[in-house]
């Protein structure tokens, strides 16, 4: 599968790959990736934003799993042109966390560091408020639909209380024109990630061994993503990892902070 790429910066640093989370696009990592293309705060660095599968302008799949997932991201960056030795970052968030993780066991000379946002290499179980997004979109009758108000106003009475979190996944409706008449749809594969859901909550321990380079962890303090349990099988896999937590942050970290986000991200690629 072809994952769709935006390329932002050229840069002498860092190739740095992001990888977004349920519901995400490539795009949600726009404005760190321009900051990251400065030099205002260290060299630049350039940056791939990818949708992943089933997600974004990405390609649909029958199946949706992490060590699948991660060879696909894996992939995506193999083909990307490079530099000679240029080193690679990988940074995921929540679901995108997980890919690579499981990505940098899995191929372990494609990445130079890695930067996991507030999620863990532990299964969260139900997954309530992701199964209660995807049940409120999926039942949109978009046939009906006039515009994007009466989209959100459906969303928040079916259960997606937070209007952040109504913006952000309503960045997936989309509207075309086809023989003059108007359709909307939905960009991901909203069956297949209801039904994969389960799954994508759990955490299927690697083979691979631990991984020894440098891991910065990211946890928004109001999460509950990242706990003081969880770092046992963090570090089991990721020896060399430091946890960051930022303050008034909860799982969209850096969403709810970006300034504060990017710095600490910058800081850690432009370490030797």
């Amino acid at each position: 599968m072809e994952l769709h790429a935006t390329r932002i910066g050229d840069g002498p640093g860092r190739l740095v790959v992001f990888c977004h989370g349920v519901f995400g696009q490539g795009k949600n990592w726009t404005s760190i990736a321009r900051a990251l293309a400065t030099d205002t705060d260290g060299p630049p660095h350039r940056s791939l934003l990818l949708d992943m599968p089933n997600h974004g302008r990405s390609g649909w799949s029958e199946t949706m799993d992490y060590p699948t997932m991660a060879d696909q991201v894996a992939a995506a960056i193999e083909a990307e042109p490079t530099r000679d030795d240029e080193p690679v970052a990988l940074v995921g968030h929540s679901m995108g966390g997980k890919i690579a993780m499981h990505l940098t066991l899995r191929h372990p000379e494609l990445v130079d560091r890695l930067c996991v946002v507030d999620i863990s290499p532990v299964g969260y179980g139900s997954m309530r408020d992701f199964h209660r997004y995807v049940q409120a979109m999926s039942s949109l009758d978009l046939t009906g639909l006039r515009n994007r108000d009466q989209a959100e106003t459906h969303l928040g009475e079916n259960g997606v209380d937070t209007a952040g979190v109504r913006s952000f996944l309503l960045q997936n409706l989309r509207r075309d024109q086809q023989d003059g008449q108007v359709q909307w749809r939905w960009q991901p594969n909203l069956a297949l990630i209801r039904e994969a859901m389960a799954e994508l909550g759990d955490w299927v321990e690697p083979t691979e061994r631990a991984w020894p380079g440098p891991v910065l962890w990211v946890a928004g303090a109001d999460s509950e993503y990242v706990r003081p349990e969880y770092a046992e099988a963090m570090h089991t896999l990721f020896p060399r990892t430091r946890l960051v937590t930022i303050k008034n942050a909860a799982h969209w970290v850096h969403a709810d902070q970006p300034k504060i986000f990017t710095s600490v991200l910058r800081r850690f690629l432009d370490t030797p």
